[in-house]
This record gives structure tokens, C-alpha cells and sequence, in this order.
């Protein structure tokens, strides 16, 4: 016989598998595999096989947590309880439920997907952390620290199979997947288009085969699109360069600094106002202020200030090169170009920029600031 709660009890996120849903009303609701084939439209085996497949990535911690967050939200049927119970319990089931929506994930898994596509970069979770952290690992064999995401977003990545479980453990260490890869392309391509006015993206499916992306940026008062290299940033290429001496052209401290501004300009974009204008910023711009964030929270106004703080401190010129490179992504040349330098003037310019940069977050917020999230 089977169960009589066969519709989910509230509206389960879009963002959510639909073999996850098979799975979740197999296992809490109590429908036959026969039942959800009929209701999915396809062959038993199939719902069978999602089924398998599901119970086995529920070694996964956030796998695991996240499907147990979205049976208990959506499936579970409702107990009776009397009104002390209730109270009791409303804080825990507040903390048990999965909070994010479509539109979230969407901005979130772009930011942080595009983190972990970087070489040696990997997102790293304890149980008993309500944030993950993406690191990667600098050319001399440091570490250092590239973003920040709450961990119900990193359940999210986990269960649309974005990012796998490469190393379980009290600190459990996972990387993009193939399936992250493309799904990444399509966000971007998804952006792309519509920061240039389409309603949809028109080659999705193709972006998702090529090596290099494409943002839209201010120049000289016009949206330019720029090509970049998703993978990694054009710091990265340049730490990995060795000068006259054979020593790193760009320190492991340098490096630090320049994702920790790339950071807080990720996180500043993520305020209602989506697209920053940054424009003021280039040369002859002014380097005032940003306005609040309506109230909606400290995260993205503290980041932009930061930023706003960082940029002002650097000035015309050097803060110009540290904007496009650390931030837009831009290649050294086409910085080149743009700022009219001659060749191989902006990577000297960069190091100067970067050195600043370093000196001005050491002075005002310490070597071990400022906090994110």
C-alpha cells in the first residue's frame, strides 16, 4: 500500500535534480519505484537506477545534509504537536531547511565556480562550519584563501554534482566537476547576454565547449566585451614567470593581495544594484563613495567599501591596472593597450600596483584582515 502524502508538502526550488525529487519521494515519502516511473513518464529501471544512485552520494556530507534538509522541508509529512514542542522546535527546523533559491544559486555557484575552475583550487568544509572556504594552492606551495560561500549553497553545488568529494574527512575537500565546468560557461554566457540586452543567452550550449569567457566592461564611457581566461587569472600566469634572478615575478604575498581585492569586488557585485559602476574608478574618474545597500546587509556594502578604500589609497594609473586585471580579468595586453602603455610596461606597473596594494591592506587592516562574509 502505499503512502498517502504523494505530493511534495510545499513548492520544492527549480535548481533541485529531478532524480533527486525521485529519490526523496521514494525514500521519505513511501512511493513504490513503479509509482514514480509512472509519475516521471519513464521505465522502472530508470527511477531504480537514480534511486542507486543517489543512496550511494549520500556518503557525501553535503550530499547527505542536503538531502535530508529538502526531505524533512518538503516530504515529511506533519506530526502532531502540542504548543510547547512547537516553540521548542521552531529554531531547529529554521536551521534544517535548505534557504536558497534559484536566483541565488545562480550568482553564488558563478562565483564560486569560477574560483575552483582555477588551477589547484579546491573548496574545503567542516561539519561544524556554517561557511566553506575556496583555497588553491600558489606556485611556491602556499595556500591562500579565495572566497567564502555559506554552506547550504555549497550543499546546493554538491547536489547538482557542480563539485565531488575528493578527500572526506573531519575537513572534507571537494573540486569542480566536468558537469561544474559547463554549467559555469552557461551562467556566464547567460550574464554575458544579458548585461548586453538579451533575454537569454543564444549559444549556451555552445560556450560551454570553449576555453575562454567573455565579460562586458566600462571604457572610456562605452560597454567593451573582453575576453578572458576562465581558469585563471592573469596574476596567476604572472607568478608562475621567474625574473632575471630566477626568483617569482610575483610573490606569494602580492598574489594574496590581489585575490583578496578580486574577492571583495565578487562579493560587491552581489547588492541590488548586480552591476556595479565601476567606471569612476579609470582614469579621471571620481574615486568617491558607494551608496547602501538599502539595508539589506553588510556583506556586499562592507566589500564595496573596502574596494572603494583599496582603489582611492592606490590612486590613478595603479589603481587602474590592479581594476582590470585582478577584477575585470583582463590579459596584460589587452591592459596594455586600453591604458595606451608600451609592451611589457604593465606587468612592472602591476608589481608596483600590487606591492602598494599589500601595503595598504597590512596598514589598515592588519595581516590577518579584513574578515569576509
Amino acid at each position: 500500500m502505499e503512502a498517502q502524502f504523494v505530493q511534495p508538502i510545499n513548492r520544492v526550488p527549480n535548481w533541485v535534480p529531478k532524480e533527486a525529487l525521485r529519490y526523496l519521494r521514494h525514500t521519505v515519502q513511501g512511493l513504490s519505484i513503479r509509482a514514480v516511473a509512472r509519475e516521471a513518464d519513464c521505465h522502472a529501471s530508470t527511477v531504480l537506477r537514480q534511486i542507486r544512485r543517489f543512496e550511494n552520494l549520500r556518503d557525501d556530507p553535503l550530499v547527505d545534509e542536503a538531502l535530508r534538509k529538502l526531505g524533512q522541508q518538503h516530504f515529511s509529512p506533519p506530526k502532531k504537536i502540542n504548543q510547547e514542542d512547537q516553540e521548542n522546535m521552531t529554531v531547529a527546523i529554521r536551521h534544517s531547511q535548505i534557504k536558497t533559491d534559484d536566483i541565488t544559486l545562480k550568482h553564488e555557484g558563478r562565483r564560486i565556480l569560477r574560483r575552483l575552475s582555477e588551477t589547484g583550487a579546491v573548496l574545503a568544509i567542516a561539519p561544524d562550519m556554517e561557511k566553506a572556504v575556496v583555497v588553491r594552492e600558489l606556485p611556491s606551495g602556499k595556500v591562500t584563501r579565495t572566497a567564502v560561500v555559506d554552506q547550504h549553497i555549497a550543499q546546493a553545488l554538491a547536489l547538482k554534482d557542480w563539485i565531488s568529494c575528493e578527500k572526506p574527512g573531519r575537513i572534507s575537500r571537494y573540486s569542480i566537476t566536468s558537469a561544474g565546468r559547463a554549467a559555469l560557461k552557461r551562467l556566464l554566457a547567460e550574464q554575458e547576454n544579458a548585461n548586453a540586452g538579451f533575454a537569454e543567452s543564444q549559444a549556451q550550449f555552445g560556450d560551454q565547449h570553449r576555453e575562454f569567457g567573455e565579460k562586458i566592461v566600462a571604457d572610456g564611457g562605452r560597454r567593451t566585451a573582453v575576453r578572458y581566461n576562465v581558469a585563471e587569472s592573469p596574476i596567476a600566469g604572472l607568478a608562475r614567470r621567474k625574473d632575471k634572478a630566477g626568483q617569482p615575478f610575483l610573490t606569494d604575498d602580492l598574489v594574496a593581495a590581489g585575490e583578496r581585492l578580486r574577492e571583495d569586488f565578487e562579493l560587491a557585485q552581489m547588492g541590488p544594484r548586480v552591476a556595479q559602476n565601476w567606471e569612476r574608478f579609470l582614469s579621471g574618474g571620481s574615486r568617491g563613495g558607494f551608496a547602501n545597500d538599502s539595508g539589506i546587509g553588510d556583506g556586499p556594502t562592507g566589500a564595496r567599501d573596502r574596494v572603494s578604500e583599496a582603489l582611492k589609497d592606490l590612486g590613478p594609473g595603479l589603481g587602474d591596472v590592479v581594476l582590470r586585471c585582478c577584477c575585470y580579468l583582463e590579459g596584460m595586453e589587452t591592459a596594455e593597450r586600453r591604458m595606451g602603455w608600451s609592451a611589457r610596461s604593465g606587468k612592472i606597473v602591476l608589481r608596483i600596483a600590487l606591492q602598494r596594494l599589500k601595503n595598504h591592506y597590512d596598514e589598515r587592516y592588519g595581516p590577518h584582515g579584513p574578515m569576509i562574509g
